[in-house]
């Protein structure tokens, strides 16, 4: 099947900064929701149209399909990955992120290897079976550091699986934590987009060589994922069209989107926040591109609405991250103003998800939660 583009309307857009750029009626989107849905891919213009469309029948056309999709891939199973954001020292000076290095407000803090052991062992009394490894990109954490820690929660937990998000490192660091047991690696690449990525970032940083890390992980055989903010500033329509552009080429197992929160201590202090109605539009949408996806209902979306997680789920996710942090440093992990880390986000309160989980018609399930390509023997 095929979007009808010749019928539809075009402008130029360079207020935006696209060249071409259509305007949408109703069924205009719906026709192209069903090409993506058949084709799995638009070209950019049909994707910067179809986002710059997002409107209430559109989403809920899209959430619609997307819920639909993520249950004849994955059923009504919730995956959960136990968080431990374990240092928040970042040589990085991103200028969205309130670890960057130049932040002198940041209360900074290391977990030792026995404060991280310690929350894999209530991770797994809680039912947890992979663990997330999070952190700013912390030199002090030395590839030697990695692999030991990796080898002693595969000897201590070998039925589970284990994530990292430690930020870019070069392709033979990656080789050696694969080889000590890692499973999974999450690296948001933030933007596709080049003259976006420049707003976002100093000079110093290069979204050429976080692509190659996305490339290399892929290669040596990561559940490999990545993702970006919506909302960030200066993104243009184009931009996430962009964004899936890149997705539809990686096909990464997973993908982490959440809208973006301004941090007061940060250059984008006080730019607007991303939209919540935005974030679970392009939800649905990464749904129905690649439909055997791994999405995540993140935290972003429950620090700006009480329901965002699960109006995420209904969106078309269907992985929930609570964390497993010491309760002392939940809150000193912020990449942005007013995250949720007590109460429901907390991995302690695991029978208020579950009924949260349940009201929208869903089930937490005890298991890795491997992409759907990956066969492991589960405990």
């Amino acid at each position: 099947m095929k979007a009808d583009v010749g019928s539809m309307t075009w402008r130029t857009g360079d207020d935006i900064g696209v060249s071409e750029y259509m305007l949408l009626t109703v069924e205009e989107g719906k026709r192209l929701i069903d090409c993506l849905e058949q084709e799995h891919e638009l070209s950019i213009a049909e994707m910067a149209a179809l986002i710059d469309a997002n409107c209430p029948e559109l989403r809920d056309y899209a959430r619609i399909k997307a819920r639909a999709i993520g249950d004849r891939q994955y059923g009504k199973n919730i995956y959960i990955r136990g968080l431990i954001e374990f240092t928040n020292y970042c040589k990085n000076d991103c200028y969205y992120c309130g670890i960057r290095c130049s932040n002198t407000k940041a209360d900074r803090y290391r977990l030792s290897k026995e404060d991280i052991m310690a929350c894999c062992r209530e991770g797994k009394k809680l039912g947890f079976r992979t663990f997330v490894l999070q952190g700013g990109e912390d030199p002090y954490y030395t590839d030697d550091h990695i692999v030991d820690l990796i080898r002693q929660i595969r000897t201590d937990y070998p039925d589970c699986a284990i994530t990292l998000s430690i930020g870019e490192r070069e392709r033979e660091s990656y080789e050696r934590f694969w080889k000590a047991g890692a499973d999974r690696y999450l690296l948001r690449h933030e933007t596709a987009a080049e003259s976006h990525y420049q707003k976002l970032h100093p000079h110093n940083s290069s979204l050429k060589h976080r692509k190659q890390c996305l490339w290399n992980l892929k290669e040596i055989g990561y559940q490999t994922g990545c993702g970006f903010m919506v909302g960030s500033p200066g993104q243009t329509p184009e931009h996430l069209a962009e964004d899936f552009q890149f997705i539809r080429e990686l096909q990464p197992e997973m993908v982490g989107i959440g809208p973006f929160i301004p941090h007061s201590d940060t250059p984008f202090a006080k730019e607007a926040q991303g939209s919540m109605e935005l974030t679970l539009y392009l939800l649905s949408l990464l749904r129905i591109q690649q439909p055997d996806l791994l999405l995540p209902a993140t935290t972003a979306l429950t620090t700006i609405h009480p329901r965002g997680r699960e109006l995420g789920i209904e969106a078309g996710a269907n992985v929930v991250m609570p964390n497993l942090s010491p309760v002392g440093v939940r809150d000193k992990y912020a990449l942005y103003d007013g995250k949720v880390c007590t109460g429901d986000e907390a991995a302690e309160c695991r029978n208020c998800l579950e009924r949260r989980v349940e009201s929208v018609g869903y089930r937490i399930v005890v298991s890795r939660g491997d992409h759907c390509d990956v066969k492991l023997m589960e405990s």
